[in-house]
């Protein structure tokens, strides 16, 4: 698919959808709730906003017809970033994107999306579900009269399409990346400047060289936006996300106000949702790579030895950061999450890091024909 079918296909999508906008008022009729949910993705973006359209499916599918969700895009109904103020204004009862899009309204959201040099996307959710993670993720959703959960999961990220090879550390001093949350502080501190972009409006940024950098996801989501048509360097790994958690927020007076039967199907549905996109994301973009480094001669590079060493100091000091000038629940969500990450990185390394090293020793293994 190429960039111009992509967003053609998207406008003219969003047109519709601007239409029916006009038409689809949240509703109860005939024992049906009709809720709408804003995102933060370009229609039928693969990963992330199919992501989105699958998941009001299963909520209507899995509670028997009694739940209908109507699913606007980024722009349709509310721009990309401004998801959590349709939902705490009431324009919409559900949004779907990346928590870290709203530090402004408090910086620990950023930490329950990812954090540069966290954890990855299993770890993350063992977090969530048996170390507490959600628990604080609802005190703080709290305050806004939202509950989020995770309801997607890009896995490990790439690093970001640069327009020039990086030449270790000192090649950040005056970039300009789009780079939000956590992972932008982390490059500051490098001397770049981090730019909060839409993903819509990046490959217009790198276009015009109002970026000299941007990361969105991967291969998978990066091919159909085109980047590669003006940027020819892909480097990995994805140190500033290495597991990025999608968010659905809800409106939290219509939450409670739903039987408790539904209350646990919206839930199951995000976790049925949150396993989907991640595995998803793990088929496919092994797959894209090598289109794009095939068909489109992308150069696909390692962050050297230097400059990981040096994203990671980094990385180190915008936690301290965060923690010695955040609020009480800040510090307790840092302490709860990096208590976490040393459990799961003690067994992870001894075993399962192993086997992936293991796994690319030199020694014949069959391949598919």
């Amino acid at each position: 698919m190429n960039r111009r079918d992509f967003l053609t296909r998207t406008a003219l999508a969003g047109a519709a959808g601007a239409s029916a906008a006009t038409l689809a008022a949240p509703a109860i009729a005939s024992g049906v709730i009709e809720w709408r949910m804003v995102h933060a993705w370009p229609k039928g973006l693969p990963g992330v906003g199919v992501g989105a359209d699958r998941l009001a499916q299963r909520l209507e599918m899995m509670s028997g017809g009694r739940m209908k969700i109507n699913v606007f895009a980024a722009g349709e109904l509310v721009p990309a970033l401004r998801c959590m103020d349709a939902v705490m204004d009431g324009t919409a009862e559900m949004g779907h994107d990346a928590s870290f899009y709203h530090v402004g309204k408090h910086p620990a959201l950023a930490i329950f999306f990812a954090v540069p040099f966290g954890m990855v996307a299993d770890e993350q959710a063992a977090w969530l579900l048996h170390a507490g993670g959600q628990d604080l993720w609802d005190e703080l959703s709290d305050r806004f009269g939202i509950i989020s959960l995770p309801c997607g999961q890009t896995a490990a990220q790439t690093f970001g399409w640069f327009r020039n090879p990086l030449e270790g550390p000192e090649s950040f001093r005056g970039l300009r990346i789009r780079m939000p949350g956590l992972g932008g502080e982390m490059v500051q501190k490098l001397g770049a400047t981090a730019v909060l972009l839409a993903g819509g409006e990046i490959f217009s940024a790198l276009q015009s060289g109002a970026v000299d950098a941007a990361e969105f996801i991967g291969p998978v989501n990066d091919l159909p936006m085109g980047f590669h048509q003006v940027a020819r360097y892909s480097y990995g790994p994805g140190v500033h996300e290495p597991g990025g958690a999608i968010q659905l927020m809800i409106d939290k007076s219509k939450f409670l106000d739903l039987p408790t039967d539904l209350q646990e199907i919206i839930r199951a549905a995000c976790h049925a949702g949150h396993e989907d996109m991640k595995v998803e994301y793990d088929l496919h973009s092994g797959k894209t790579m090598e289109v794009l480094r095939l068909e489109h001669g992308v150069r696909f590079r390692r962050l050297d030895r230097d400059t990981l060493q040096a994203l990671g100091q980094a990385a180190g000091e915008v936690i301290e950061e965060s923690y010695d000038t955040g609020d009480e629940l800040t510090r307790r969500i840092w302490d709860s999450y990096l208590a976490s990450r040393e459990n799961t990185k003690r067994w992870l390394r001894f075993n399962e890091q192993a086997f992936l090293n293991a796994r690319v020793l030199d020694f014949p293994f069959p391949t598919a024909s």
